[in-house]
């Protein structure tokens, strides 16, 4: 502490480094506590069936009018809708995550490997607990255009997109120091998982309260793993974020 008051820049610079990191965790804690406000709002507003009238109505706009079961558009759109519902997909996401926290350890980041991988799989466990305890049956007024086996509320393919993406946009910008590149990062993430959403309505298999609790869900646990790897960025020795791949 005395050399540290013997030296004036320092302490400043101490300060600073305080006071920023914790602007930082209020705007994290700020973020996470909308999100989980929203999806608790959604939760309640389902459970005492608030939320009928916007679901059906959202539902059946991607319908041909007066045919629930007729998808509109060309069959490539359909194709299309299917390949992007696949981007959050439990196949898809297993492969994007285990290739992720591989290449992660081979690049001797474990630290970086270890918040990834512990994100998803509590958030996998956490999405699925849910849905048990809610027990929201799946759309009956449209047809389905992909194979499901659970309850509806919330979408797992929402709720595990902004985790998986959303995560790995942040290891993947950590590294480039070029904003530009970084804004393409996440606004490509954000895409995909806008585009896994709108898919899951459009296919008939979620109402789209479930997507958007989904949203809500995915991007809390998104934001927490966020702010952990912020926060644990320093530890290069433990490939913290911004670690450098070791040579060879």
């Amino acid at each position: 502490m005395t050399a540290v008051l013997a030296h004036p820049t320092l302490a400043a610079k101490v300060a600073a480094t305080i006071r920023r990191i914790e602007g930082r965790l209020l705007l994290a804690a700020l973020a996470v506590s909308g999100a989980v406000w929203a999806f608790g709002g959604l939760w309640d507003a389902v459970e005492d069936q608030h939320t009928g009238g916007f679901d059906r109505a959202i539902l059946l706009a991607f319908r041909v009018p007066g045919h629930p079961d007729v998808l509109p558009g060309p069959r490539w759109l359909q194709e299309c809708a299917r390949d992007m519902t696949a981007l959050g997909g439990f196949t898809v996401l297993t492969l994007v995550s285990l290739m992720t926290v591989a290449v992660l350890a081979m690049q001797r980041r474990r630290l970086q490997a270890t918040i990834f991988a512990a994100t998803v799989v509590f958030a996998q466990a956490l999405a699925a607990a849910i849905k048990l305890i809610a027990g929201r049956p799946r759309p009956d007024i449209v047809a389905h255009f992909d194979l499901v086996y659970s309850s509806s509320f919330p979408s797992g393919h929402s709720t595990m997109a902004p985790v998986v993406y959303l995560t790995l946009a942040v290891i993947l910008a950590s590294g480039e120091p070029r904003r530009d590149v970084r804004a393409l990062m996440f606004g490509c993430a954000a895409l995909v998982i806008v585009a896994v959403g709108l898919s899951r309505v459009y296919l008939g298999v979620h109402w789209p309260t479930d997507v958007l609790a989904g949203w809500a869900l995915g991007a809390a646990i998104a934001l927490v793993a966020m702010t952990v790897l912020r926060l644990t960025a320093g530890k290069l020795n433990q490939g913290g974020v911004g670690a450098k791949p070791a040579a060879g």
